[in-house]
């Protein structure tokens, strides 16, 4: 068997617009990209199930909960999702943040998973913003924690844009550490504080960013001493995302996610990664770069 996998059917199911500039498919197409190259195989893949719907009001506002499951959020709150509502956009929503409650245990059984989808880093405490409605990686790291399974989670955040909803939303809690390396001048506009932010200005080049990386993680681990990572390898920081502004290239993925992974296993902690955010109307060339992270995972 290898490193275990994370995928629901639902998450390339979401009915959109046919100009909507999330691109729905790249779940699916990766999936497919895995297996049919090799990298991965059909047994690695492990579905879940929806989330509790109690366990997201433990996160997340009651009235907010039920308000986008009951369809009877306002038109400024929906706008502020960037998704219209659908029973496709519920569906793919409570099965992709149990995914990454499942890739963390999953990660704590076996050293590494790794999710295909999540990262949902805007979600608010009683908002969703950003294409993202319930925060996964606040949900997963507060249920191992509950479950005994954890006693600190490190969120290591790599998406070019910051973690926002995650930051604000353990701010209370120090057994949650956040750290989120993003551009500066990027969604969102107005940005929340993390336990640790690390910005980056437009245009910053590989050498630049991997050389922060390696510099910034294992500091991180030392100082913390997290029994869980919980990591979002967004490729939105690549030179040719249609929502990036950082000039890092296809190799630089791959090596800042080498980096990570390594640096995790060497210190013996379990890292359960998401795929975060990608944004490209080419499907083809997205794919290869949300692939690095499995390339990674499997190399070390």
């Amino acid at each position: 068997m290898g490193i275990p996998l994370v995928y629901h059917t639902s998450y390339s199911k979401l009915v959109l617009p046919s100009a909507h500039r999330f691109p729905t498919t790249k779940y699916q197409l990766l999936q497919q990209y895995l297996i049919s190259s090799g990298i991965a195989n059909t047994k690695d893949f492990h579905s879940p199930t929806k989330i509790c719907i109690d366990q997201l009001k433990q996160v997340h506002d009651p009235d907010y909960v039920d308000g986008f499951l009951a369809n009877t959020l306002d038109t400024k709150q929906m706008r502020r999702i960037g998704f219209p509502w659908s029973e496709s956009l519920v569906d793919r929503t409570l099965h992709a943040v149990n995914g990454t409650v499942l890739c963390a245990k999953l990660a704590i059984e076996n050293g590494v998973a790794l999710h295909l989808s999540g990262g949902y880093h805007h979600a608010h405490q009683d908002f969703g913003s950003g294409f993202c409605i319930f925060n996964d990686l606040i949900l997963a790291a507060s249920t191992m924690i509950n479950s005994s399974k954890a006693s600190k989670v490190l969120i290591i955040d790599c998406d070019v844009h910051q973690g926002d909803g995650t930051a604000t939303l353990a701010s209370n809690n120090t057994n949650i550490v956040t750290c989120s390396f993003h551009c500066l001048k990027n969604f969102p506009a107005r940005k929340a504080k993390s336990d640790h932010d690390v910005e980056f200005h437009k245009y910053t080049n590989d050498d630049q960013f991997i050389e922060t990386i390696t510099e910034v993680v294992p500091y991180l681990i030392n100082i913390h001493q997290p029994d869980l990572i919980l990591y979002d390898a967004g490729v939105d920081i690549h030179i040719n995302d249609d929502l990036g502004y950082l000039n890092i290239s296809t190799a630089g993925i791959l090596a800042r996610d080498t980096i990570i992974l390594s640096t995790a296993k060497k210190a013996q902690i379990p890292i359960a990664a998401v795929i975060g955010g990608g944004y490209s109307r080419d499907e083809t060339e997205l794919t290869q770069r949300h692939s690095q992270l499995f390339i990674a995972a499997n190399s070390i």
